[in-house]
């Protein structure tokens, strides 16, 4: 961060021009739009290959386009209301890999194979999505909890895409809906780790906002 808010920056103020770098608002709003686009393409061609992998990572991408959203309306607020709206997109990542967890259970238990070539394809798509997405935002992953969740969750979107292409390919050589299954299970653990990280993190910078001892009013003020 530009500015820790260790010991001299008062808690009602951003860190120093990082967060008003109108580069970062405007990546913020490329992401926004290319992950609620990347939505709507997930959840139709989720439900239409029954891939429970494709379904989780729609969910993904509606959770991020929330956190983006999320990001840029506490973009100029304190550092205090950024590292709370940091905390919030942690324990939504957490939860998301409880979910996915469930879902893959779920679809274990009622069986069913996905269509490959529709994972496949459409993982290819969201790879190139979250790609760019992710190149555009790895100049700003060393900033505070709020602009670390923003990377984190692109860095794991690539991630989590070329595993639904693997999986793609492992049902179309299996013929099984354990690869899908399986890829489900390393997105989980993904977003319950990256989630965590967040957590603790932005938990830390309240901890350190809260006690940080109050700035003293200047010569002026007190006259």
């Amino acid at each position: 961060m530009a500015c820790s808010c260790h010991t001299s920056c008062p808690a009602d103020t951003p860190p120093a021009g990082e967060t008003l770098d109108p580069r970062w608002r405007r990546a913020l709003w490329i992401a926004l739009v290319v992950n609620a686009a990347m939505f709507v393409v997930e959840l139709v061609a989720g439900l239409q290959a029954h891939s429970v992998s494709l379904l989780a990572d729609a969910v993904d991408f509606a959770g991020d386009a929330a956190n983006y959203a999320l990001s840029l309306a506490v973009l100029s607020m304190a550092l205090v209301w950024r590292s709370r709206a940091a905390y919030i997109k942690g324990l939504t990542m957490f939860t998301y890999g409880v979910f996915v967890l469930a879902r893959a259970g779920w679809m274990l238990h009622t069986g069913g194979v996905p269509e490959p070539l529709v994972m496949g394809a459409v993982g290819f798509v969201a790879l190139l999505a979250n790609a760019s997405v992710a190149a555009l935002l790895y100049a700003f992953r060393s900033g505070d909890a709020n602009m670390r969740s923003v990377w984190l969750c692109s860095r794991n979107d690539a991630l989590s895409n070329l595993a639904v292409m693997l999986a793609a390919l492992g049902v179309f050589g299996t013929g099984s809906a354990w690869p899908d299954l399986v890829v489900a299970a390393v997105m989980a653990g993904l977003a319950i780790t990256a989630g965590r990280s967040v957590l603790q993190q932005a938990r830390g910078e309240l901890v350190r906002l809260r006690d940080a001892p109050e700035p003293r009013p200047s010569s002026g003020e007190l006259a």
